[in-house]
């Protein structure tokens, strides 16, 4: 298979290689907000409500450019400036971003509308068409809305910590 890493893996079970690439705090969140809220600059991602310290920033982004996730490119305006993008490899992670947010809408605590999550889950297709045309296009229009923070909804809605 393309993109098999030469250094040992812990098994060949694809779920076991998946999660050596992907299975940290962050890295699934970066490429959330490259693939669905037009995130392109580190300080687009040091802006975000999920409070990432830049030292693990910098190094979740050098590890998914290294897999080919995403790609680094200077900006044309200004060459001091890097825009991070996803790749093929990377956008095709897209239907998997879906179900996790499904799920996690589903069964647990978020603070997702269920409407939201009813829509997308009756229009997947749609839903993923629609990602992989902004990102061929390069349109950073953010296709999610900006949940809030739990810390934030428990506050509106007076409920205890779980």
């Amino acid at each position: 298979m393309p993109g098999k890493s030469k250094r040992e893996r812990r098994s060949g079970c694809p779920v076991s290689v998946s999660l050596e690439v992907l299975g940290d705090r962050w890295s699934l969140l970066i490429i959330r907000d490259l693939m669905v809220r037009g995130f392109r600059r580190f300080k687009d991602f040091q802006g975000s409500s999920e409070g990432i310290a830049t030292n693990i920033l910098a190094d979740r982004l050098r590890k998914l450019e290294a897999a080919g996730i995403v790609i680094a490119e200077v900006e044309e305006k200004d060459a001091r400036k890097i825009n991070y993008r996803l790749t093929q490899k990377g956008i095709d992670l897209a239907p998997a971003l879906l179900e996790l947010m499904v799920w996690g809408a589903r069964h647990e605590e978020t603070s997702a509308p269920c409407v939201f999550i009813d829509q997308v889950e009756r229009q997947r297709e749609q839903f993923l068409a629609e990602v992989r045309r902004r990102w061929r296009e390069r349109d950073l229009t953010p296709l999610l809305p900006e949940f809030k923070g739990m810390k934030e909804l428990r506050k509106e809605t007076g409920r205890k910590n779980r």
